[in-house]
């Protein structure tokens, strides 16, 4: 039995960018989001950021506060209406972890630290839908406070994902901090921008792709100031970004630009967001450049909009990893059966949907690692499951996948350091003993008295003695593992035909 995430007419977002945090909160009709509110505040995050990769304690304060504010908004939703990303400031910054702890204590809701290319995908998502549903094939560029995603797609599909390590706050500190622009600074900025996307332009020629959209702050900026100041006529062109930046050298000092659309808050960080854009241009052979509404915090709406129709991209990226890692179907259908069985028993009234369906992918993707080698493939897969470009998956979606897939057998001891959230261990056990009883790799007879239940002190696994007669090898089986647990501080007691518990000691 898999499990549906029911509709909610209201779906809400928060996007904790390198520049700004943004909320938004929409109302679903007939599959398409409408906005009824949305917050926005200019936290800098990226700007708080030292050389050593650590966030100030003056910028975490700023957020949290920031946060504060959004969670009063988010007062009533349920979890399954919000979904909150944190993106490059978050996924470089080594206390990270510890600042996201208190974040989410403020917002009352779970942060997903997404990947560089799941951004992109989502940035995508949130683009298309604001465009019209042509057929050309699109380049989307997104430059953000810290990186800036490039995709080659054609309608809601994206079908080339890059992110780079190009930001308007992280350009804007490191090439104009003083506030003085001059005609060396905006060479060297551009020069490094262009260094960068070399790295990327085989894989994004002129030839493949027919449009190219701008989304997020740095283009819609620069997209108002050279419409407003005519250096160009509605779009985003060189020529524009040119004469701007002509002006700006002209002006000498970030404190004497004063340009028709140019907001207070885009201000500090203009200078930088425009050498990326203008090392974009003459990297990627563009001309001109349309800007779309739609960006990351979209796509992600879109998305949660998607796994609330079963129309969930981690469900699909589960489905290619098979395909690509040759994975035995029948043998992990088997196997991902009979562990939701394990863990809806195991968790008892603490069974989480969410849960469910992080061992079922688990239990669908735990040989994986067989296509590297069978000795020790359990640590293979986990090592995929942590590391691979997961559409969908976030950060921390990916690390409960692979300590799950790497607790599925081997040397248990080994586990208790790692496994720090005691919600994980009925997971484990789920997927341990499912891999134990299809041992065989063929439909078994499981016997008909099969339970696993939480007590007081661990679980009861509950079993024929009848049947375990008859299947001498699993008995044996399950007696190794009763030593394996034991090595790991807990107890497995074995007994045929009755009760064998898991108990920390």
């Amino acid at each position: 039995m898999t499990t549906t995430v029911p509709p909610y007419p209201v779906l809400a977002t928060v996007d904790l960018g390198s520049n700004s945090f943004r909320l938004q909160i929409s109302r679903v009709v007939d599959d398409q989001l409408y906005t009824l509110d949305s917050l926005k505040e200019t936290v800098r995050l990226g700007a708080g950021l030292t050389s050593d990769k650590l966030l100030t304690q003056e910028v975490q304060d700023r957020a949290l506060a920031c946060l504060a504010r959004f969670g009063e908004r988010l007062r009533g939703f349920e979890p399954a209406q919000v979904r909150v990303v944190g993106t490059n400031t978050l996924r470089v910054a080594k206390n990270a972890p510890a600042f996201i702890e208190q974040a989410e204590a403020r917002l009352g809701f779970p942060i997903e630290i997404i990947a560089g290319r799941e951004e992109a995908r989502l940035i995508y998502l949130g683009a298309a839908h604001s465009l019209p549903a042509t057929k050309e094939k699109r380049l989307v560029v997104d430059i953000g406070g810290g990186s800036t995603e490039f995709i080659i797609g054609a309608q809601y599909k994206p079908l080339v994902t890059e992110s780079l390590p190009l930001g308007c706050v992280s350009y804007s500190l490191r090439y104009f901090a003083d506030g003085v622009l001059t005609k060396q600074a905006f060479r060297d900025a551009t020069l490094a921008a262009r260094n960068e996307i070399q790295r990327i332009t085989q894989a994004y020629p002129p030839d493949a792709w027919q449009l190219a959209v701008g989304t997020s702050g740095t283009a819609r900026s620069l997209r108002d100031i050279l419409e407003l100041n005519d250096y160009s006529g509605g779009d985003i062109t060189l020529t524009g970004m040119e004469r701007l930046r002509g002006e700006l050298i002209r002006r000498g000092q970030l404190r004497n630009v004063a340009l028709n659309g140019l907001k207070s808050d885009r201000l500090p960080v203009l200078p930088g967001g425009l050498a990326i854009m203008i090392g974009i241009f003459e990297e990627l052979g563009i001309d001109r450049m349309i800007v779309a509404e739609g960006a990351l915090r979209d796509g992600v709406l879109y998305d949660l909009l998607g796994r609330q129709q079963e129309k969930d991209m981690r469900d699909t990226t589960v489905t290619a990893f098979k395909r690509r890692y040759h994975v035995d179907l029948a043998q992990a259908e088997r196997v991902a059966t009979l562990a939701e069985r394990f863990y809806r028993m195991a968790a008892g009234d603490d069974a989480d949907a969410d849960m469910v369906k992080q061992v079922l992918w688990a239990a669908r993707l735990h040989e994986i690692g067989r296509t590297i080698a069978h000795t020790a493939y359990h640590k293979h897969s986990a090592y995929i499951l942590q590391h691979a470009d997961m559409p969908g998956f976030s950060r921390r979606e990916q690390a409960t996948l692979a300590l799950i897939v790497l607790g599925h057998r081997g040397d248990m001891g080994k586990m208790v350091p790692q496994v720090r959230e005691p919600v994980l261990w009925p997971a484990i056990i789920a997927l341990r003993l499912a891999v134990l009883f299809h041992r065989s790799r063929t439909e078994v007879a499981l016997p008909q008295a099969l339970d696993l239940r939480p007590v007081s002190r661990g679980f009861e696994l509950t079993l024929e003695g009848e049947w375990l007669d008859a299947n001498p090898l699993t008995a044996s089986a399950l007696k190794q593992e009763s030593a394996q647990w034991k090595t790991a501080g807990f107890c497995l007691n074995f007994r045929q035909g009755q009760v064998q518990c898991v108990t920390p000691i």
